[in-house]
């Protein structure tokens, strides 16, 4: 379990990643070393309360220190959706980190028992095909207001598929969690 405490460190840590990078600098992950087991993890960043970026890795391939700043500065500086971020914008970009649990693969019989095994606000889910896959994490959910049927739908849409793309077998759905650490008037809260 990921506590307050250790959230506002890593909420830090994603900080300090992007700051720094105006300077061509990086942080001292040996001030971060408690953090050095892998974990999949997301840094989205808002801006006023809109999305700025948000980029991460699904499965623990990098420690977790190592795999914030990674996703921090990509979220920050390589985020296809958005221009990279300016230094100036600093001043109004909030930090959100989203420590994932191994994501588990939904078996089903029938595709119709996909929207029963979502635990909406819970799950983030993935979908996969032998060529693309798309992620929507579990506060996505909430933020947009779906229903199951409608973040499974929206899911399929972010892997580039239709929304109904789910009802077909070549189709692989996973879930998994997320602690969810957001900056909100300048503290860190931990997201239920």
């Amino acid at each position: 379990m990921v506590s307050l405490t250790d959230g506002e460190k890593l909420v830090a840590l994603a900080k300090e990643a992007v700051f720094l990078s105006f300077d061509g600098k990086k942080p001292d992950l040996a001030n971060y070393s408690k953090y050095g087991t892998p974990q999949g993890v997301f840094v989205t960043l808002h801006k006023k309360g809109k999305l700025r970026g948000c980029v991460g890795f699904i499965s623990p391939v990098y420690p977790l220190n190592v795999a914030i700043v990674k996703a921090a500065k990509a979220a920050a500086f390589e985020d296809t959706r958005f221009l990279p971020l300016e230094k100036k914008e600093l001043k109004d970009v909030e930090f959100e980190i989203s420590v994932l649990t191994p994501p588990i693969k939904i078996v089903v019989k029938k595709p119709e028992e996909y929207i029963k095994k979502i635990n909406l606000g819970k799950d983030g889910l993935i979908v996969k095909t032998s060529f693309t896959q798309g992620l929507l994490l579990p506060q996505v959910a909430h933020e947009c207001g779906f229903d199951e049927l409608e973040f499974l739908e929206a899911t399929c849409e972010k892997a580039g598929l239709s929304r109904s793309a789910w009802k077909e077998f070549n189709i692989e759905v996973y879930k998994f969690q997320a602690i969810i650490f957001k900056e909100q008037n300048g503290k860190v809260v931990k997201l239920k």
